[in-house]
């Protein structure tokens, strides 16, 4: 159980490839700078998505996890 406060959430469960990173992107784009976005996926593809779009764009991945089929990350808008 993470000890990070979310600004928002994003529900992506049951969305395939590319559909969670697009959804983080556009949800992202909207934030403020320094705000946390909580994505939750059951695309197992979406932890190296996640983590090579975070690299790509400069926004921060704070945590990631699995627990059984749903991945859930943490990432600060930077």
């Amino acid at each position: 159980m993470s000890t990070i406060t979310e600004t928002e959430v994003l529900d992506c469960k049951g969305m395939n490839c590319p559909l969670p990173i697009l959804k983080t992107k556009k949800q992202i784009d909207k934030m403020q700078s320094g705000e946390i976005l909580k994505m939750i996926s059951t695309d197992p593809g979406s932890t190296n998505d996640v983590i090579a779009w975070a690299k790509k764009t400069g926004n921060t991945l704070m945590e990631n996890s699995q627990d059984g089929n749903i991945y859930t990350f943490y990432i600060q808008k930077s």
